[in-house]
C-alpha cells in the first residue's frame, strides 16, 4: 500500500543542509543575501517575493547559483564568484521592483541595507552563524503557532462543552457587551457578480460580528447558542451595539453598500429610528436589511409593517438563509423582500435535473438580480448557481476569488513597473 509522501522539508532546514554542505566547496563562492523582509509589507507578498526571486533562475538553470526563499521572504542566493558581475546587475533588476520603497530610497541610512554580501572562503562562519540563527528563529517561531492553535483548538472543544446560556450568564454577557470595543469582531464579506472566467465584481458587503469570536472573547467558557430564545435576545443587544458602530464612521466603515442582518423587534425600535435620522436619503439607498426567515415567521404581521417602512425609507430588503426544504414554502415576491439569499449545500446539486429546473424557474421568473447564493465554500456551489441563472455569490471560495483577482492586478503592477524601469531612458539634447 503507498504511503503518504512526507511533508516537504522547510526552505530554511534546506539552507542549513546546504551551508554545512558548503563548508568543503567555499572556495570560490559567495553569498547575496538580500533582506526583502525589511520592506514594506505590502512590498513583501508573496507574488513580490517569487517575481524578485524568478530573476535568478537563468544564474540557477546554468548551475551558477543556488536560491532559497525564506519564510521572513528574505533571500539567501550562493554564486560563483565568476558570475559575481551578473548577480549585482540582477539585484540593481530587483532594486528597481521595489524603487518607492523606503529601504531602497534611504539604502546606507540607520542600518538600511537592500543586501549584504558574504564571501564564503573568509566569512564562512559568519554565513553558519547567520543562517543558524534564523533558523532557531524559524523554529521557534513554528512552536508557537503550535501552541496558539493547540490552545485554540482547546477552547472549541470547552466551548462545545461549555456552560449553557442561563439569563443570569446573558446578564453577565450583556453587561460585558455594554463595555467591550466590539469593532474589531466585525466582520466584511462580500456579494460578488462572478462571471464565467471565475472573476468576481463586488457588489455590496455584509457586515457582521463573529458569534465565534464574540464567545471567545467575552465568555470563553459559554456555549452561546445553547438556548435559542436566550440567543436571540442577545442578537437584539448585538443589533443595537452594530447600530451604534454604524454611526461612528471612525469605528467601522460603511464606504461603498453594505448589508447586515437584524431583528425585526430592532427594525421597530427607539434605536433603529435614531439610526435612521442619522442616514441621509442617498445612504439608505446603499443599505440592504437582510432577516432571518424565522423571524418573520414567528410574528408576520410585524414583519408587514417593518417591510412598509424600510422600504418606504429607501432601504432594500433581504429574506436570508433560505434552503432546499424552505424554497419551497416561502415566496420572496409574495413576501415583497428585495432580495434572497439560498444556503448552498451540496444537495441542491444532489437533487437532480428536477431540483436544478425548479429553482431556475424561480429565477427566470424574478431576474438574477434578486437572488444570492451563499455560503458558497467550493466551485461546485459557483457552477450550480451558474447553471440555474444565479450569478450573485456570497462565501469563502468568493472571497479566494476576490484575494486571487487582486494578486493578478498586483503583479500586473509590478509588470508594468518592471517594463518601464528596462526602457531607455532619453539623453537630454
Amino acid at each position: 500500500m503507498a504511503t503518504a509522501p512526507e511533508k516537504l522539508p522547510s526552505q530554511e532546514k534546506l539552507l542549513t543542509d546546504y551551508v554545512r554542505r558548503l563548508e568543503k566547496l567555499k572556495d570560490g563562492r559567495g553569498l547575496a543575501h538580500i533582506h526583502l523582509s525589511k520592506l514594506l509589507p505590502f512590498n513583501r507578498r508573496d507574488q513580490h517575493v517569487r517575481t524578485a526571486a524568478g530573476n535568478f533562475d537563468q544564474l540557477i538553470k546554468d548551475m551558477n547559483g543556488q536560491l532559497f526563499a525564506l519564510k521572513n521572504a528574505d533571500l539567501f542566493f550562493f554564486f560563483k564568484t565568476n558570475v559575481k558581475g551578473q548577480v549585482e546587475t540582477i539585484i540593481q533588476k530587483v532594486r528597481f521592483l521595489f524603487g518607492d520603497d523606503p529601504l531602497v530610497e534611504e539604502e546606507g541610512k540607520d542600518g538600511r541595507e537592500f543586501v549584504t554580501w558574504y564571501d564564503a572562503t573568509s566569512q564562512y562562519q559568519e554565513i553558519v552563524q547567520l543562517v543558524q540563527g534564523l533558523a532557531d528563529a524559524e523554529e521557534k517561531r513554528q512552536t508557537e503557532v503550535r501552541n496558539r492553535m493547540d490552545a485554540r483548538q482547546r477552547l472549541k472543544e470547552k466551548q462545545k462543552k461549555g456552560e449553557p446560556l442561563t439569563p443570569s450568564v446573558l446578564a453577565k454577557v450583556e453587561e460585558s457587551l455594554s463595555r467591550a470595543d466590539l469593532s474589531n469582531l466585525v466582520r466584511r464579506q462580500f456579494i460578488c457578480r462572478v462571471d464565467s472566467k471565475m472573476v468576481p465584481e463586488q457588489l455590496f458587503s455584509e457586515l457582521f460580528i463573529s458569534i465565534q469570536d464574540l464567545r471567545e472573547t467575552i465568555l470563553p467558557g459559554v456555549n452561546l447558542v445553547s438556548n435559542r430564545w436566550l440567543f436571540q435576545h442577545l442578537t437584539e443587544t448585538l443589533d443595537r451595539r452594530v447600530l451604534s458602530m454604524l454611526m461612528k464612521t471612525d469605528a467601522v466603515s460603511i464606504s461603498g453598500d453594505i448589508s447586515f442582518n437584524i431583528n425585526i423587534r430592532t427594525l421597530l425600535s427607539d434605536q433603529f429610528q435614531v439610526f435612521d435620522d442619522n442616514l441621509s436619503a442617498a445612504r439608505r439607498g446603499a443599505i440592504v436589511i437582510e432577516l432571518q426567515k424565522e423571524d418573520i415567521f414567528s410574528d408576520l404581521s410585524s414583519y408587514l409593517f417593518a417591510r412598509e417602512f424600510v422600504q418606504t425609507k429607501g432601504y432594500r430588503l433581504c429574506l436570508d438563509g433560505l434552503t432546499l426544504e424552505t424554497l419551497q414554502v416561502i415566496d420572496r415576491e409574495r413576501l415583497g423582500a428585495d432580495l434572497a439569499k439560498i444556503v448552498w449545500h451540496p444537495n441542491l446539486a444532489d437533487g437532480g435535473d428536477d431540483v436544478q429546473a425548479t429553482i431556475k424557474k424561480l429565477i427566470d421568473r424574478d431576474g438574477p438580480e434578486r437572488w444570492i447564493l451563499c455560503r458558497c465554500d467550493n466551485r461546485e456551489a459557483i457552477d450550480f448557481g451558474r447553471a440555474v441563472g444565479i450569478d450573485q455569490f456570497q462565501g469563502r471560495f468568493v472571497e479566494n476569488l476576490i484575494a486571487e483577482d487582486g494578486r493578478r492586478r498586483d503583479l500586473l503592477k509590478l509588470k508594468r513597473r518592471i517594463e518601464r524601469s528596462s526602457e531607455p531612458q532619453e539623453e537630454d539634447a
